[in-house]
């Protein structure tokens, strides 16, 4: 697999495609603006996943590594290995593709801390562009993110590395962040803000396994990943 943001291989074209993402609160809310979807692969070394995120206009501005990212529009992974909601891993990436990546012990609710200063080592990833980055005189149709995650990677000092194995069933979700923006006089993109109030207008968040509330962290909520051991392209019977 050649990590490039393409879509080239004849893997990612036999793969099947998750249903289109919809509002993180399910239908309570209307469906997503514009289309997300994901493609899911793997192999001995690697999870390998492929989003692609309609966008008429594409702006990311942080470029350095651990900047919050989803302080402007990304696309975020969240992986439980052992399937328990407890000890899972997210990563966010931007249309620069500048990553955001952290482990968490427990969810927040029930008194988890961030470990900011954890890594997917060996993380590979590449963001082709259909458009312009931060051009605000255009419409643009799309970004697409090709990431390698190296299943050894999901691991820290005190939780063992899972073995990904045929009819293993891991907890996965994937969320795409989409703000309300301006373009100023400069022709810079930002967050929209409430004249009234002064304060940034809430974000989109579309998701693939919907959550029924505005809170990516609640792992019981997840999709489920099931892996297989059948080559890509070959249905069970």
């Amino acid at each position: 697999m050649i990590i490039d943001g393409k879509m080239d291989e004849q893997s990612w074209k036999k793969a099947d495609w998750t249903s289109s993402f919809v509002d993180i609160e399910g239908e309570k809310k209307p469906l997503p603006l514009q289309n997300t979807q994901v493609k899911m692969l793997w192999d001995n070394k690697y999870l390998y996943i492929a989003a692609v995120i309609d966008e008429e206009h594409i702006w990311a501005y942080q470029n350095k590594k651990d900047q919050i990212v989803y302080l402007e529009n990304d696309f975020e992974v969240f992986i439980d290995p052992d399937n328990d909601t407890d000890n899972y891993y997210e990563l966010e990436i931007n249309a620069l593709n500048n990553s955001f990546d952290l482990f968490l012990p427990k969810p927040y609710k029930h008194g988890g801390q961030p470990v900011l200063t954890w890594d997917i080592k060996n993380l590979r990833s590449a963001v082709s562009i259909e458009g312009t980055v931060n051009n605000g005189t255009d419409k643009d149709k799309r970004w697409t993110l090709e990431i390698a995650i190296p299943f050894k990677s999901l691991s820290t000092e005190n939780v063992a590395f899972v073995k990904p194995e045929p009819e293993k069933i891991w907890r996965i979700n994937f969320s795409r962040v989409n703000w309300q923006h301006k373009i100023d006089e400069n022709g810079k993109y930002a967050r929209k803000k409430n004249p009234e109030t002064g304060k940034t207008l809430p974000e989109y968040n579309w998701v693939w396994s919907p959550q029924g509330v505005i809170n990516m962290h609640v792992p019981e909520y997840w999709g489920f990943l099931q892996f297989n051991r059948q080559k890509i392209g070959k249905r069970k019977r």
